[in-house]
Parts: C-alpha cells; structure tokens; sequence
C-alpha cells in the first residue's frame, strides 16, 4: 500500500479549506458522517473563540470518491467557510510586523513576504479543520482494517 500523505490549501477567511489526501486505496467506503462528527468535535472544548458558532464544518468531496468509495486517484475534501471575507481581505492592509508567538515571522521567511497577513491566514486555529479531515479520513481506513487507536492524558505535571 502506498504512503499516506495529506495537504492543506485555502485561507482562514477565504472561500474554502481544502484537503488532499493521496494514497487512500480504491475501494475504501467513506463514512461521511463520521468525519463530519469529527469536525464537530473540533468545534468544541474550553477556550474556543466565536467563530466556532459561525461555521458549521461539512465536508465535500470533489474528486476521488464516487458513489461513496474511494477510486484510488488522489482525494479532494472542502470545507466551506461561511465567515469568508476575501473581498475585505484585499482591501487590509499589510501586516509588516510579525506578532510574537505567532507563526508570522517564520511564514514570513519561509515564502518570502513582507506581509505576515499571508502567514497569519493560513497558520489559524481554522485551518486545523483541514487537518481534522484528513485524520477523519484515515480513520475510515483504520477502521476498514479493524485498527483501532484512542489516547488519554495519564497526567499533567
């Protein structure tokens, strides 16, 4: 089986978060549901910001899934966003200085800019829900292979 591999795109107030996903085995059936409880459960826990009460995260698949199994050709997931605000975001100014403890500074070096605004779009808690579909995905696999995985905090020091 080949690797399993995943890529995000898209920009916390643009019009979509995209997830590609290659080396998913044709064949497999995608439980919808379940990533979509997955994405749900991302939305909540302590801390979580009001943005989390205007998006209601569903995933769409747009390329390899037909009729609810997985083809074995790279797959698209997107997620919407409803909070989009690309139209304002080309009107924002630049953001020259990067904030500390943020990823701005580092993203900025990275894909050479002066502008952090690039960075700070996509180094967001919403691109997280890119993430959390592709993990969602793969557990579709791992429970196709009776593989099952869970995890607990033992304690904190």
């Amino acid at each position: 089986m080949p690797t399993l591999a995943f890529q995000t795109a898209g920009e916390s107030h643009g019009p979509v978060l995209t997830t590609l996903v290659t080396g998913m085995p044709a064949g497999l059936e995608i439980d919808v549901e379940s990533i979509n409880a997955e994405l749900r459960r991302r939305q909540g826990g302590y801390g979580r910001g009001g943005r989390q009460r205007i998006e209601a995260d569903a995933v769409t698949f747009t390329a390899g899934v037909r009729r609810g199994r997985t083809t074995g050709a790279p797959i698209i997931m997107q997620i919407p966003n409803r909070d989009s605000r690309l139209d304002d975001l080309r009107r924002t100014p630049p953001v020259y200085r990067p904030r500390p403890g943020h990823a701005d500074l580092a993203g900025s070096i990275k894909w050479l800019t002066t502008d952090c605004r690039e960075t700070l779009e996509r180094a967001s808690a919403r691109e997280t829900a890119a993430r959390t579909a592709a993990g969602a995905l793969a557990q579709c696999l791992l429970t196709e292979l009776d593989i099952h995985a869970f995890g607990f905090v033992r304690g904190m020091l």
